[in-house]
């Protein structure tokens, strides 16, 4: 079941416990399996430490964090679900991350002639 949301999603929030050293060590995996699942070498990701109002429970520290999503070549971000922390931002930076890499994939032309309209092609769906 995971791997048909993989494939029909257009971008992915990877997220981790920063008070579980275990859910941040699988980030690598999941990262690698949307990649396999895409058949891409990138794809829109953010890797997101949430839970970064427990400070004292903290078993991954913000370098560590920010190491693995220059390894990943994701944006890095904290965020905590229960005070609603970086929630709204973490989603709006995946669309913007999503929106470029869309751009890059298939960028805009300029208008059609009617007989390019009648050819199938690129077709890009940008928000």
């Amino acid at each position: 079941m995971r791997e048909q949301y993989m494939r029909t999603g257009e971008g992915f929030l990877l997220v981790f416990s920063v008070t579980d050293r275990g859910s941040f060590e699988e980030i690598y995996k999941f990262q690698r399996q949307i990649l396999r699942v895409k058949d891409r070498d990138e794809f829109p990701m953010i890797l997101v430490g949430n839970k970064a109002d427990l400070e004292r429970q903290r078993q991954v520290t913000q370098e560590e964090g920010h190491q693995l999503a220059r390894q990943l070549k994701v944006t890095y971000m904290e965020a905590s679900a229960k005070i609603r922390m970086n929630v709204d931002q973490a989603f709006h930076e995946l669309v913007r991350v999503v929106r470029k890499f869309q751009e890059q994939e298939c960028p805009p032309s300029p208008e059609p002639t009617r007989k390019e309209k009648d050819k199938k092609g690129c077709h890009c769906v940008v928000f």
